[in-house]
C-alpha cells in the first residue's frame, strides 16, 4: 500500500482549472435576514465578486454548488459571469460529478471552498480544499488552505488571490525555463 501523497497547498493550486464555492458561510456571512413576508436577504462582499471575475478572466472556471435556493444569488452569479450554478441541492456530489464531466476535469484540477459538514464530501474529493476562518471544525480539519478571513468578509477574494498568485508564479517560472532553454 502506498502512503498518501501530501502536497503543499501552493503545489495543489498550480493545477486548478475550476473553483467550486458554497454560498452560505463562504460567499455570505452565514446569516439570513428574513422579512415578515418570507423574503430572504443576504449580504455579499463586492471584493469576493471581483475575485470570482478575476478567476474567470484568467481562464479558471467557477462553479457554485449550494444546498439552498436563492433567486438573488442566482442573479448575482449571472451578473458575475458564472455559468455553472447548482442551487437547492440536497446531495452535492452528483452536481460536482456533472461539473467534472461537463468540463472534462479530474478531481486534482478542482478546488472547493466550503465551510460546514455538507461540504465535506466535495472538499475530500477536490485537489485543493479551501475554507474560511470561521468554518465548522470538521471543515477546518479537511482543508488544505484556510483563509484568514471569515465567510462573507473577503475570504473568497483571498482564496482567488492565492490561486492566481501561485499560478502566476508557476507561469513566470515556466516562461523563464523556456527562455533559458532557447538561449
Amino acid at each position: 500500500m502506498h502512503a498518501p501523497v501530501h502536497k503543499a497547498p501552493a503545489e495543489r493550486a498550480r493545477d486548478i482549472r475550476c473553483v467550486v464555492f458554497d454560498i452560505d458561510g463562504v460567499i455570505t456571512d452565514c446569516k439570513l435576514y428574513l422579512g415578515p413576508d418570507g423574503l430572504e436577504l443576504k449580504a455579499v462582499n463586492v471584493r469576493d465578486g471581483l475575485g470570482i471575475k478575476l478567476l474567470l478572466r484568467a481562464g479558471i472556471e467557477v462553479a457554485i454548488i449550494s444546498g439552498r435556493p436563492s433567486p438573488a444569488m442566482q442573479a448575482r452569479f449571472e451578473y458575475l459571469g458564472v455559468k455553472h450554478v447548482w442551487l437547492d441541492v440536497d446531495e452535492k456530489i452528483p452536481a460536482y460529478e456533472t461539473l467534472l464531466a461537463q468540463l472534462g476535469l479530474a478531481d486534482a484540477q478542482v478546488a472547493v471552498m466550503g465551510d460546514d459538514v455538507p461540504d465535506l464530501p466535495l472538499m475530500r474529493r477536490a485537489g485543493l480544499a479551501l475554507t474560511v476562518a470561521d468554518a465548522h471544525p470538521q471543515a477546518l480539519a479537511a482543508a488544505h488552505w484556510t483563509s484568514h478571513l471569515n465567510g462573507g468578509n473577503g475570504a473568497v477574494r483571498e482564496a482567488c488571490d492565492f490561486i492566481l498568485a501561485v499560478q502566476s508564479e508557476a507561469h513566470a517560472a515556466t516562461a523563464a525555463i523556456t527562455i533559458g532553454a532557447r538561449s
